[in-house]
């Protein structure tokens, strides 16, 4: 049986962009994003569409009332796309900060836990997509 949301808050989404590498910690971090928003913490989205500057999404991520990046390996790519599209003002989580290093981390239940567990601390306000 599925929980009931009692969401409050603004119209404007809190959006998530994940690192969708080839490494296993893209894979986690795209794995944690999906996680997050199937529990309603916030809209994963995409970050293809901010690289390739897709009017719709660059205008519904200007319109974001809060912006959480999650980024796999210290390359930063998804911080930096954002940041190359004008976005500033967003939350970052790098897996290594959690001890995830690229190559060596299992893709598990546990550390996609982890990581989404380390999001919900960074996103403002109340859980709402």
């Amino acid at each position: 049986m599925g929980t009931e949301k009692n969401c409050q808050c603004s119209a404007a989404p809190k959006l998530i962009f994940a690192c969708s590498g080839a490494a296993d910690v893209g894979e986690v971090a795209d794995r944690s994003a999906r996680k997050l928003s199937q529990d309603g913490v916030g809209k994963m989205f995409c970050l293809a569409g901010i690289g390739g500057r897709v009017d719709g999404i660059m205008k519904s991520t200007a319109a974001a009332g809060a912006i959480l990046a999650i980024d796999g390996c210290p390359l930063g790519c998804v911080k930096k796309c954002l940041e190359h599209a004008g976005f500033n003002a967003f939350h970052h989580l790098q897996l290594s900060e959690l001890g995830m290093e690229k190559g060596k981390t299992a893709v598990s239940e546990a550390n996609i836990a982890r990581v989404a567990a380390k999001c919900i601390e960074l996103m403002p306000g109340d859980t709402c997509a």
